[in-house]
Order: structure tokens, then C-alpha cells, then sequence
């Protein structure tokens, strides 16, 4: 445990940050949670390994998960997530999706021509995030599963609009779909080029009018019994839909700007 709060501690992420609503025992197993992600996304990320090294450290993962067999050696946390597994009776196949979205970060030629495209890796890097996070929670309503899997999408491709300068600098990774970068006629070049003008806003407020949608659709999803134990969901909702907002009123000046919010917004939506 004394590993997994150090990788939480250290990321200084938004969900690390909504954990602390949670009640003792959640907060406890969500920092594991959250550390085999982090973990499994650095290991896609590292620039100083090679991509061999990168597919074996996560194809390790991936055996030993599917066997249900720990292999400490592989990290030190992994015997507390077969824990989680066992403890909550967790789908080992959302871990597993986890690992495949992240492993496809690996490759330097993967380009996503569509939404349904990148749908399914949203779905495997963030969807499945929130179907783990929901059972740690304690949420017994089927429609949270509806709630996880729709925020998951827009969470993720908030990001996705918010890091497009950063994603380019970090290897030229592109995540727009090229399919609608055809339907606005900006082109990958443009967007390599760093090429901010009409064409670029109206697609990116075409991905964020989708990306609310499923920020609607999450919130529709919310039922009374499980509303309590979303908390920190709810907050992760609250933020990047402000995030959101904040680059829709900016015209997504991505290329310059980083945008995030205040601590103080941030406890704002964590207590409200």
C-alpha cells in the first residue's frame, strides 16, 4: 500500500484529487486502483524503453491477470489488485481492456479514423476505469454501469480536446478522428503544422457538443440509491465539464494554453 499512495500522491491527478470523499476503506482500495493505472500507462508512456520492452512488460501483466496468478515480482502492488479482484468480485476482462487501450499508446503509427474508432478505445482506457470504480464504490444500481461507461467517454474525450498540443509534442499522437478532420477539410498536416484558424475551432466545438452529450447522458444515468457512493465520480464529472466549458469559451487555443482548473474550484465541486 505504502507504494500505490506514493504513485497517487506523486500524479497529481484530478481522480487522485476526488478520492479524498470517499470513506476510508473506498479511498484505500480506489489508491490501489488507481495506482495499477498509472502504472500500466507508464509503462505505455516511458520514452526510454523500446516498444518490444513496452509489449512484454504488458503482455506480463495481461498472463498474469488472465491466469489469476500474482506475480509480485512483476510490481509490488500486484497482489493487492488480485485482492481487489477477489474482494469486490471485479471483472478481470476491464482490467484487461485497460492494458489493451494502453498498449495500443505504444504504437506510433495508431491513428483513429473514426468515432466508433475511438469509442472503443475510450471506452478502454476510461470506461472501464469507472465499471471497476463503481463496484469499489458500493453501487448496486444497474444504471451506474450506464453512468460509468457514458462519463468514461466524456471524460476522456475532454482530454483528448484539451491535450491535443501536448499529445503532438509527445510523439505527433493524434486522436481526432480523421474522419471528421475530412468533414471540416483540416487535414493531419494542419494539424502537425499547429494550424489554428476557422476550420479548427468548428471541429473542435463539433467533438465538445458530442462530448456533452455523454456528460448529459452520465448525469441522466444517476439513481438515488447510488448518488452517494458517485461522489467522487460526480466531482471528476463537475471538473472536466468545466474544463470543457472553459475551452469551448476559449475557442480551444490548445496549441498555447493549458487548461485546468483552481483548487479552489476543484473543492468547490468536490463538496457541492
Amino acid at each position: 500500500m505504502p507504494a500505490a499512495k506514493d504513485i497517487t500522491k506523486k500524479s497529481k491527478s484530478n481522480l487522485a484529487f476526488t478520492l479524498l470523499s470517499l470513506p476510508k476503506e473506498a479511498r484505500h482500495d480506489m489508491i490501489t486502483f488507481y495506482a495499477f493505472c498509472r502504472i500500466i500507462d507508464d509503462i505505455a508512456d516511458d520514452p526510454h524503453q523500446s516498444v518490444e520492452k513496452k509489449e512484454t512488460s504488458l503482455d506480463q501483466w495481461s498472463r498474469s491477470l488472465e491466469k489469476g496468478i500474482a506475480s509480485p515480482q512483476l510490481n509490488p502492488i500486484q497482489p493487492d489488485i488480485f485482492y481487489l479482484i477477489q474482494k469486490y468480485a471485479l471483472d478481470k476482462n476491464h482490467f484487461l481492456e485497460i492494458i489493451k487501450g494502453c498498449k495500443s499508446d505504444i504504437y506510433s503509427e495508431q491513428k483513429f479514423g473514426s468515432w466508433d474508432e475511438l469509442k472503443q478505445y475510450t471506452y478502454r482506457v476510461a470506461s472501464c476505469v469507472g465499471l471497476i470504480a463503481i463496484k469499489i464504490f458500493g453501487c448496486t444500481n444497474p444504471l451506474s454501469e450506464i453512468y460509468a461507461e457514458k462519463l468514461g467517454h466524456a471524460l476522456q474525450y475532454t482530454n483528448i480536446l484539451r491535450d491535443v498540443g501536448h499529445d503532438l509534442k509527445n510523439g505527433n499522437r493524434i486522436y481526432l478522428p480523421h474522419q471528421e478532420m475530412i468533414r471540416f477539410q483540416y487535414s493531419e498536416r494542419d494539424l502537425v503544422g499547429r494550424v489554428y484558424d476557422g476550420r479548427f475551432i468548428a471541429m473542435m466545438h463539433y467533438h465538445a457538443e458530442r462530448a456533452e452529450t455523454y456528460y448529459r447522458e452520465a448525469q441522466a444515468a444517476i439513481s438515488p440509491e447510488d448518488k452517494h457512493a458517485l461522489r467522487a465520480s460526480e466531482a471528476m464529472r463537475k471538473i472536466y465539464f468545466n474544463i470543457l466549458q472553459k475551452m469551448k469559451a476559449d475557442n480551444f487555443q490548445v496549441f498555447t494554453k493549458e487548461y485546468k482548473l483552481s483548487k479552489l474550484k476543484k473543492f468547490y465541486h468536490l463538496l457541492t
